[in-house]
């Protein structure tokens, strides 16, 4: 049956090719004389394949995509800059298109740009621009709780309202006088100083609420005042663009009322009709397995009507994406899978093309002259002032603390991405010239990279105001352990490891669990599923225990800075951590499953090359582990886990040297807090030679008989009975030691907790 398969399948192929031969054979002769003659002058078939390439990168198609490819790149790396140094990774994007506008590739390297970027493709980027935009504005409405404007109201309303007419005012005071030298030919005074009061207006809400996330604020009630704050700014500031629209399009108050009519119109219609029909079908459809096809066409659609009927009313199609979004379904569900399925292609893909498009119309260069580099000053100045000012001191009206209040402020001056669409559209409307479109947009990536040393400044001269629920589980006065995990697995490990360690003095000990999640694909409606997801098991594992814990959950862009920084800088006696794991054989993981392979791994080889590490040295830990073991100045606990019981009751503890003393403390929680019986074993005859050591270990065996012993053989006996310990408590110096000297134990040895103190 295979044999005849076989035949059949080659009948086939050299049959076809050799009636196709032969109908190409037979059809040159229909050719014409002048397709003949074209043939033969033509070249040959290599020019004419060098030809075909450089038709193919014309083609506006394959241009296009040549600027995706060149665009994502550039924008990865300055936004992996960026948050390296503390700042938003959007700041590094933006900074990414100006690179490649005429500021900077245009200006040094005009061939690259003119290949990259020539005049006639920017039409086609544009048009993708804006559909990142449109998706991209869709995600803020939706990400937008009204419900939380109803229950916060009166004093984030009252802040966020003051925190728009402060730099509205402003703004077209400083139009004023700045009209004749910056603004148009033929524009009305009252459109640019509306324009320009708008644009000191705006705060970014995206950018914001990461902020809040990243530091950790997203539950406490000055992170809650906020992002309520920063909602209502954005609703009202959008609602505000759309009527200056309608003016600057209008070009007067009065012509603008029936687009300001319609809008009007438009906004009821959109809330009282549209608004409670998507809700039912939400209610309907909130699981990913009844989210289908057809239901998403309706959501899409319902997107792309909002975006035309506002375009065509006159107040641009973004404010009416902004509103699709508001009037999605409240379903925490729903929302949080139709975010998954919009925000990475709007923020991965689209959105890095609106930067470099931006950036393609940014020429600094064009500031050339000190009077226009003053008006730049003054505009940031406005700027802060208005913003960051105008919030502050509302916000302590109403009575916050000054430290409340600045970081209120802070975070209602960071303008980022928002402010860029709104100066396009300003820029799209005439109302902006090249030299006033470059100073706005300076002027908001001042304004957001200003943001965060803010914030660190703030906390560093004023006082916190701790929420009365914190102060509750967490005091100073207390022995307080940090566990910090990325499995929940380990996570339940390591609270179980802590309650061995404080479990009778749980009165005047605290735990608390972190779990940092990286990157960016946090909103305020996966957060709680992912924060559920990741300490269910701790919740249970805590109730089993009878022992409460404080969970800490935050999204961030460097696991390890932010585990080095809470341990460091709140009141924690000891972090307690897993370790992390390696996918070469031949490292510690390895080692610790009985691969001893003495093969050259890439970490080693990476180590070697960038003068990190050395080839032949053994690796003791993951990378995290070692930087956490650089930056963190508590003591720090690594937990080798192979399988740890609930119960310990046995615990060896190998000394080398005399700094092992530090781990008397240590054995005294063990045996005060769980009875763990601890044998120490003396390597080297250091307890047995110094007379000190020796007085700590009898006076621990006199308050608890027949709980310690050591133990002077050099080996402990048999290998095996390292087996009947359930833990192995070592300093990192001892640690070392013993790979160093008895590598091949490693397999043999129970869970251990190795402790830099």
């Amino acid at each position: 049956m295979k044999f005849k398969s076989i035949l059949f399948y080659l009948f086939i192929i050299v049959g076809g090719v050799a009636l196709g031969y032969w109908i190409i054979f037979e059809g040159k002769s229909l050719e014409s004389e002048t397709a003949v003659a074209q043939e033969i002058i033509g070249g040959t078939a290599w020019q004419h394949f060098i030809k075909s390439i450089g038709g193919n990168l014309g083609y506006p198609l394959a241009m296009l995509l040549l600027q995706i490819i060149t665009i994502i790149l550039i924008a990865r790396f300055f936004g992996i800059l960026f948050r390296k140094i503390g700042q938003p990774s959007v700041i590094g994007e933006i900074v990414a298109g100006i690179v490649l506008g005429p500021s900077f590739l245009g200006l040094y390297f005009p061939e690259i740009s003119s290949i990259l970027f020539p005049v006639e493709s920017l039409a086609n980027l544009g048009v993708a621009s804006q559909l990142g935009l449109v998706l991209f504005m869709f995600v803020v409405g939706m990400e937008l709780d009204l419900k939380v404007l109803k229950n916060q109201a009166h004093d984030a309303v009252v802040i966020s309202h003051a925190s728009i007419i402060f730099p509205f005012l402003l703004g077209m005071g400083m139009a004023y006088f700045i009209f004749q030298q910056t603004a148009p030919p033929d524009l009305s005074f009252l459109s640019y100083a509306l324009f320009i009061g708008i644009s000191m207006s705006i705060t970014a809400f995206p950018v914001l609420a990461r902020i809040v996330q990243e530091r950790g604020m997203t539950k406490t009630r000055l992170g809650s005042i906020a992002l309520t704050c920063a909602a209502a700014d954005d609703i009202t500031a959008w609602c505000l663009l759309a009527a200056v629209i309608a003016v600057v399009k209008a070009g007067s108050l009065a012509s603008a009322g029936y687009t300001i009519l319609f809008a009007v119109v438009y906004v009821v219609l959109t809330l009282r009709v549209v608004r409670p029909f998507l809700q039912r079908i939400g209610d309907l459809h909130s699981s990913k397995e009844r989210l289908s096809k057809p239901v998403v066409g309706v959501f899409f659609l319902t997107l792309v009507i909002s975006a035309w009927t506002t375009e065509v009313i006159g107040i641009h199609a973004l404010f009416g994406a902004f509103m699709a979004g508001v009037v999605m379904p409240t379903n925490v569900s729903f929302r949080n899978i139709f975010i998954e399925k919009v925000e990475d292609v709007s923020q991965v893909l689209l959105l890095p093309l609106f930067f470099v498009f931006t950036g393609l119309r940014t020429q600094i260069g064009l500031l050339n002259e000190p009077e226009l580099w003053q008006i730049c000053g003054l505009v940031i100045t406005i700027a802060v002032v208005g913003k960051f000012v105008g919030s502050a001191l509302a916000a302590k009206f109403v009575g916050q603390n000054w430290h409340s209040s600045l970081t209120i402020g802070a975070l209602m001056n960071t303008r980022g991405l928002v402010e860029l669409v709104a100066l396009n559209i300003g820029y799209d409307l005439g109302v902006l010239t090249d030299e006033m479109f470059a100073i706005l947009v300076l002027m908001a990536l001042v304004t957001t990279f200003m943001t965060g040393p803010a914030l660190d400044l703030i906390n560093r001269y004023f006082t916190p105001e701790k929420d009365l629920e914190e102060e509750g589980i967490f005091k100073k006065n207390k022995y307080n352990v940090l566990i910090s995990f990325a499995n929940p697995n380990t996570g339940k490990i390591l609270l179980r490891l802590a309650h061995i360690l404080t479990k009778k003095s749980a009165e005047n000990s605290t735990i608390s669990a972190l779990h940092l999640s990286p990157g960016n694909e946090l909103n305020q409606f996966n957060s709680e599923e992912y924060e559920r997801d990741n300490f269910t098991i701790l919740d249970q594992e805590s109730k089993l225990l009878s022992r409460p814990y404080r969970p800490i959950f935050r999204g961030t862009d460097d696991i390890e800075e932010d585990i080095a920084q809470i341990a460091n800088t709140d009141d924690y006696d000891l972090l307690l951590t897993g370790i992390g794991q390696s996918v070469y054989e031949g490292t510690f993981l390895g080692k610790i499953l009985g691969f001893t392979s003495k093969m050259i791994n890439p970490e080693k080889l990476y180590g070697t090359l960038t003068g990190k590490g050395n080839i032949f040295v053994n690796d003791f830990f993951d990378d995290r582990t070692k930087t956490l073991l650089k930056t963190v100045n508590i003591p720090y606990g690594i937990l080798i886990d192979k399988g740890l019981p609930e119960n310990i009751h046995r615990i060896v503890v190998p000394v080398e040297s005399l700094s092992d003393s530090l781990l008397l403390v240590y054995i005294h929680k063990f045996i005060q807090n769980s009875s763990v019986h601890i044998t120490i074993w003396d390597l080297n005859d250091t307890i047995k030679s110094s007379l000190e050591l020796k007085e700590a270990v009898r006076s621990i065996d006199h308050a608890a008989p027949n709980h310690i012993e050591v133990r002077y053989e050099e080996t402990l006996g048999a290998i095996t009975e390292l087996q009947t310990f359930e833990l192995m408590l070592s300093s990192l110096a001892t640690w070392k030691y013993l790979l160093q000297k008895h590598e091949e134990w490693l397999k043999d040895i129970p869970s251990a907790l190795i402790l830099k103190v």
